[in-house]
């Protein structure tokens, strides 16, 4: 079925539509929200909940948009919201994030090559970690996840100038995390 046949489908509320668009975006989704959110369970909770709340609110995409930046500013609020409740959740829990980080199995062929990826990966989560929201949403939907300077401005409700600089901003902060981290070791 066309994309755009299965998309009116799922406005008019079929679960078989629906259940196509879901197979359709859920590993971007996922992966998506497993960047922002570094714990792959919160990720997927993120995920399932950014599928619910598209279906919850599916009279109000406009076709003006592609689908996938109607999905992913859903995405990308939901993960927001899951990490305010992070947030507040760590106020009274402790939460070992290392622990999350370093249960991401490696499909390193080797254990050398095993341990520099890790390492990197760790160093890079890490340094993502460390920019703010906007910062990260930025360069995650840009440099992961492939999207153009407009439909990342189409996703977050910014200009498109405001993307540039957001960017800029995030790899520059992004370059002086890495560095320093390579520096402590």
């Amino acid at each position: 079925m066309h994309e755009n046949k299965v998309i009116e489908n799922f406005i008019n509320g079929d679960p078989s539509a629906a259940s196509a668009l879901v197979l359709e975006y859920q590993d971007r989704i996922f992966n998506l929200c497993r960047y922002m959110l570094e714990n792959p369970q919160d990720a997927e909770d993120a995920a399932q909940d950014t599928f619910i709340k598209a279906f919850q609110s599916r009279k109000s995409y406009s076709p003006d948009a592609t689908f996938y930046t109607w999905l992913y500013r859903i995405a990308v609020n939901t993960c927001l919201d899951h990490k305010r409740k992070f947030t507040l959740r760590s106020l009274f829990l402790s939460d070992d994030k290392e622990a999350h980080i370093n249960n991401i199995p490696s499909l390193a062929p080797s254990p050398e090559v095993a341990y520099a990826t890790s390492q990197s990966m760790h160093a890079l989560q890490n340094a993502l970690n460390r920019l703010s929201a906007k910062l990260r949403v930025v360069i995650i939907l840009n440099e992961l996840e492939g999207l153009s300077y407009e439909e990342i401005a189409e996703v977050l409700d910014v200009s498109v100038g405001t993307v540039k600089s957001r960017i800029f901003r995030a790899r520059d902060e992004l370059r002086k995390n890495m560095k320093n981290s390579t520096e402590q070791k």
